[in-house]
């Protein structure tokens, strides 16, 4: 099976190991996603990730963050896919959760929240919303 969106992939193993009140969770490297995993560490959504050499590609592990039994991560959702890309402009990067979730945006300056990117002034395509 060829996997079309890893990004989405991503989300949902997250996801999935939140619901099934796991420590951590594993999936395959790419650049995409360790960015994506920075961002969420930094912002205090996950408590860190590893990158580890399997031998083949290689394992991103990223080890999730609980508030006593709940996971601190409420919801991810995908916004752009492959099927239909969603692109944003500086005045259009939705404010998540009135502030209290982020965006995350691929931006020409690399993957960044939607602070970051208004705080640059640039516009990108909408990843991922989380809260």
């Amino acid at each position: 099976m060829t996997m079309t969106d890893p990004i989405a992939d991503m989300l949902t193993r997250i996801r999935n190991a939140c619901h099934a009140g796991q420590r951590r969770v594993d999936m395959p490297v790419s650049k995409l996603k360790a960015e994506i995993a920075r961002l969420l560490r930094d912002h205090h959504y996950i408590q860190d990730y590893k990158i580890l050499d399997d031998g083949r590609h290689g394992l991103l592990r990223v080890y999730l963050k609980y508030h006593g039994e709940r996971p601190v991560i409420r919801e991810l959702r995908r916004v752009s896919r492959p099927g239909l890309r969603r692109y944003v402009g500086v005045r259009e990067i939705p404010r998540v959760k009135n502030g209290l979730g982020m965006a995350i945006l691929s931006t020409p300056r690399g993957v960044m929240s939607d602070r970051e990117a208004r705080r640059q002034r640039v516009g990108g395509e909408l990843l991922a919303l989380i809260w």
